[in-house]
């Protein structure tokens, strides 16, 4: 059976939609009577937090859109799921970080799980089933008041027994400490596959930034990964520093990755390149039977080192933001993160 959740049908009943009498838009709907959108959103106090959808199951959320006023709230607010009942949430994110826009400026994103569309109507379409219990909250960190628009459509169906439960977790190093590496996942325990990687990444040395490669520590790895890639840019499917001749720094949104961002200093306000880079593993899912770690390096290029030689590596202090994706045998993660506040969520 199909159900949607939205601000004109807060539980998902059957025929439950468009019956609101008061609500965001009562004033404009004034001259129209009940079922002419009286209710299309919802008001988030400063420090309120909201409850999107409260949903028994068995059942399997199948897409998300929203979109709030104002942007800025995009790191401002935190999107958590709980399934099953858990009170640690499986998915704790930036609602921004969350659909590939974390610096609180819009971005195109056209891939196949999650779509950003003007002006900041976002998409996510990951399959999250559950069997007992779903819960969608959005909590509003800022001084101002949030309005959000907000649809969550799912089946409720039953749920094979080898699905797992979607998780996601945010990171950020402000900055990486210099010579070490920014941790995407740590500790997790358990047994599912890494889907995807989204990074809003603030440069803060000259030259280029993108040499550090991605590992994944899979199933008892150490010192050394099973998985390791090659640069920056390569994990996100770029080449030669994302950097075409005549025209450099070059965004492009494909249907599992992308470089979908790059805000440039303008002289004044804006003090460092900025960019945002997502890869979803939907057709190589990294799977791992007990355990998973993911770092990146911040690693740029220096100049040559005198005596013929070649350009160098060198460590940088760089500004990264992670969100991770990925399933695991469990409805909640002990590995999980602390909940940052605004002043870590801040990027203005």
């Amino acid at each position: 059976m199909s159900r949607s959740i939205s601000a004109e049908n807060f539980d998902g009943a059957k025929s439950g939609g468009g019956r609101a009498t008061e609500g965001t838009g009562a004033v404009a709907a004034s001259r129209l009577g009940p079922g002419w959108k009286i209710s299309p959103s919802i008001d988030i106090a400063p420090g309120a937090t909201a409850e999107l959808a409260d949903i028994e199951g068995p059942g399997t959320i199948r897409h998300l859109w929203c979109t709030t006023d104002p942007h800025r709230a995009w790191r401002g607010t935190l999107l958590r799921m709980y399934w099953e009942g858990e009170e640690d949430p499986a998915v704790e994110v930036p609602l921004g970080d969350f659909f590939c826009n974390g610096w609180n400026t819009f971005s195109q994103v056209s891939s196949v799980p999650v779509a950003a569309n003007p002006n900041g109507g976002f998409n996510a379409y990951w399959p999250m089933p559950f069997r007992r219990r779903a819960r969608i909250t959005l909590e509003n960190l800022t001084a101002e008041k949030v309005t959000l628009y907000y649809q969550v459509d799912y089946e409720l169906d039953e749920v094979g027994e080898d699905a797992s439960y979607f998780h996601a977790q945010w990171r950020r190093s402000h900055p990486v400490p210099f010579g070490e590496v920014h941790t995407l996942l740590d500790g997790v325990t358990g047994a599912g596959a890494y889907v995807g990687t989204y990074m809003a990444w603030g440069v803060n040395s000259p030259g280029w930034w993108g040499e550090g490669e991605l590992k994944f520590y899979l199933d008892g790895d150490d010192e050394f990964p099973t998985i390791c890639g090659t640069g920056t840019e390569d994990y996100f499917g770029g080449a030669w520093n994302f950097d075409v001749p005549g025209q450099g720094y070059t965004a492009y949104t494909t249907p599992y990755l992308g470089l979908n961002q790059i805000l440039r200093p303008d002289g004044l306000y804006r003090s460092q390149q900025r960019f945002g880079m997502y890869r979803w593993h939907v057709l190589d899912p990294i799977r791992f039977s007990t355990d998973l770690r993911v770092t990146v390096q911040s690693l740029g290029i220096g100049p040559g080192q005198g005596n013929g030689l070649p350009h160098r590596y060198r460590h940088t202090s760089d500004d990264i933001a992670s969100t991770s994706l990925f399933y695991l045998d469990a409805p909640s993660s002990a590995s999980r993160p602390a909940t940052p506040d605004l002043l870590t969520l801040e990027v203005d």
